[in-house]
């Protein structure tokens, strides 16, 4: 178990939530709490963001109307946006 102040959590609890370190979290050297990361799926995280990103495919489809293939062009970075995404000059 690894100790850390709060300070030090809250300044670095991005890399601590990324890690898989239990942490006892203290002030002035008393704990305050404990983080114990959960052990996650990968598989099963890929697979709920895959759906979710077709989700989001589907709505921008369905919203747009937009075909896959105009849509896929749009991240194609050789090519230039249509003048009608182009943002309005300021």
């Amino acid at each position: 178990m690894k100790r850390v102040g709060v300070r030090d959590f809250r300044d670095h609890a991005t890399q601590y939530l990324a890690g898989d370190d239990v942490l006892l979290v203290e002030r002035h050297g008393q704990p305050v709490g404990l983080y114990i990361p959960t052990k996650s799926d990968p598989y099963r995280d890929r697979v709920a963001a895959v759906q979710q990103l077709r989700d989001t495919v589907e709505q921008i489809l369905q919203r747009t109307g937009l075909t896959e293939d105009e849509l896929a062009d749009l991240f194609d970075l050789s090519k230039p946006l249509p003048d009608e995404l182009h943002a309005p000059d300021r």
